[in-house]
């Protein structure tokens, strides 16, 4: 009988679910709470199920000798060492969906609060000072609301800011605009979000590319006045920079559920009059509470009893019998779907992917998934083989699928491409008999390089000297090559290269490389792959 630990507060009737299923469980809810007594005790479990208190880490992972699984009640999972479970073969599932509604309530609750001022005068009433004068607010009606992520979240924020009679602009790289005018919003850039908004609402994770969207910079080109909710994370807001904007008048009001550093216990955002702050409480209502906890013991139950596998982040749903020959393909498509995350810029119109010999016989449903999450991972962290074709169609993300018998010299190959209103993307691979997946095509150029964790990729005219000069400019910086590949599409013409590297390029030396008049772009690209 497989075994389950519950080291998070979790509803009982999730712990009847497992027990019901045939799972031993124990349900120790403060136990996450000792990082030590839970890393003496992991070893004996099949399973963890917790929420945020606990924290996963490579340590703990390392020690966990017989764990299968762990389950992630809620859709954050800041708080698990996804790599080191993956490298270990644990899965990590979520539940994407289950606390949508709550979150996105409370950030129309806490916008509400700061535009009517309603702690403050709800302290000031208590204390028997009835100072009406003191308090004006501002309407929400007619004001213009931004919504910074229109996805699951941030779409239902808006639908509400719609319905009350507010003007809801958007901005996400993800969003079309056939989508935006099914939301009823109007889609923009940042830049544009930030001088228009009256109140500013943020629904993104936390990635490289969103960590303090909210910065001074940002402050300085939005509208005096402007108010500013945050129920996402707490890096996408520069604090200080937050406060300095507050106390000059620049923001007028702030609404914070998440926080730079948690539990948030001393900050200097507490006391300030204009600011409305909760501890985390996007997803704390007793529906959702339950609604999380249903699911993820169910889901973790169905895995270690049938071996069904849902809601996964760092594994697709595919059956025990096909698993073996579909494995590196599916690695293989979510590579090919984060180079294409990770160079691309613009908003995704249209995806299609091409099978090619064997793939075309496999489940392609799994290795569309793997594509897919690994095209939006760089946009939205926490995405998974599950959740991301559901986030591509509320994108308004057209889909296309080609499947073909072998047309050339490789038994089977991926071919994906991407369309945004600027430009065309293509990128090929394959997994040869070692089953690693390697490029084989970028641009329409061939070439057949190794993927790495850590890559530099590059783009030129196709000139003397290149290989040299990126060689140099990275031995000088101590930065080692595992593997360098080449392509071009003719003499003279349009060339690539493929850099595979030890360690994870600095930015320095990135800067020092886009200096070069040779080099039109250079682009580091992260892959989770396992190391050579």
């Amino acid at each position: 009988m497989p075994r389950v630990l519950v080291s998070d507060k979790l509803s009982t009737t999730a712990v009847q679910i497992f027990k019901d299923r045939g799972v031993e469980v124990d349900y120790l809810p403060d136990l996450g709470k000792d990082k030590e007594k839970l890393l003496a005790v992991i070893g004996q479990y099949d399973g963890l199920a917790i929420r945020s208190a606990t924290k996963v880490t490579e340590k703990l992972i390392a020690a966990a000798t017989n764990l299968k699984v762990i389950g992630r009640a809620g859709i954050g999972v800041d708080n698990v060492d996804i790599p080191a479970a993956s490298r270990r073969g644990i899965i990590v599932m979520n539940t994407p969906f289950g606390n949508s509604i709550t979150t996105a309530e409370h950030a129309i609750a806490l916008m509400f609060a700061v535009a009517r001022q309603i702690p403050e005068a709800s302290a000031s009433t208590h204390a028997g000072k009835w100072e009406k004068n003191r308090f004006m607010g501002v309407e929400i009606t007619g004001k213009t609301l931004g919504v910074i992520g229109c996805g699951n979240i941030g779409s239902i924020v808006a639908t509400r800011g719609v319905g009350l009679k507010m003007h809801v602009v958007a901005f996400d790289p993800f969003l079309s605009e056939s989508r935006a005018a099914e939301l009823g919003v109007e889609k923009v850039e940042l830049d544009e979000l930030f001088a228009r908004a009256d109140f500013i609402t943020l629904h993104t994770p936390l990635t490289d590319k969103t960590r303090n969207i909210i910065n001074a910079d940002a402050i300085a080109k939005m509208k005096k006045g402007v108010r500013i909710i945050n129920c996402a994370r707490g890096g996408l807001v520069v604090e200080a920079d937050l406060i300095a904007g507050l106390k000059s008048g620049k923001v007028a009001g702030a609404g914070i559920d998440v926080f730079e550093v948690e539990p948030a216990e001393q900050n200097e955002l507490f006391g300030m009059d204009n600011v409305v702050c909760t501890p985390h409480l996007g997803a704390s209502t007793s529906e959702a509470q339950e609604n999380v906890a249903l699911q993820v013991a169910e889901q973790m139950a169905d895995y270690l009893v049938k071996g069904a596998v849902s809601n996964a982040i760092n594994m697709p749903s595919i059956t025990a019998e096909e698993a073996p020959r579909l494995k590196p393909f599916v690695k293989l498509a979510e590579v090919l779907g984060a180079f294409v995350g990770q160079v691309t810029e613009d908003p995704i119109k249209e995806v299609e992917i091409l099978f090619d010999g064997a793939t075309a016989t496999m489940n392609t449903r799994a290795l569309i998934s793997a594509a897919l999450a690994g095209l939006i991972r760089p946009q939205v962290s926490d995405v998974n083989m599950v959740s991301a074709p559901i986030m591509a169609k509320e994108r308004g993300v057209i889909l296309s699928e080609i499947r073909r018998d072998k047309s050339g010299v490789f038994d089977g190959y991926i071919k994906l491409t991407v369309k945004t209103e600027k430009q065309t993307r293509a990128i090929a691979g394959t997994c040869f008999s070692d089953l690693k997946p390697r490029f084989i095509q970028i641009k329409g150029i061939n070439m057949d390089a190794e993927v790495g964790r850590h890559m530099l990729y590059t783009t030129n005219g196709d000139v003397p000297g290149i290989i040299g000069l990126l060689g140099g400019i990275l031995g000088k910086h101590k930065v080692n090559i595992a593997n360098f590949q080449l392509g071009r599409d003719h003499p003279g013409g349009n060339a690539i290269a493929m850099l595979y590297l030890d360690e994870r390029i600095p930015d320095a030396v990135l800067e020092e490389l886009r200096a070069q008049p040779s080099i039109d772009s250079a682009k580091p690209l992260q892959f989770d792959v396992a190391e050579a």
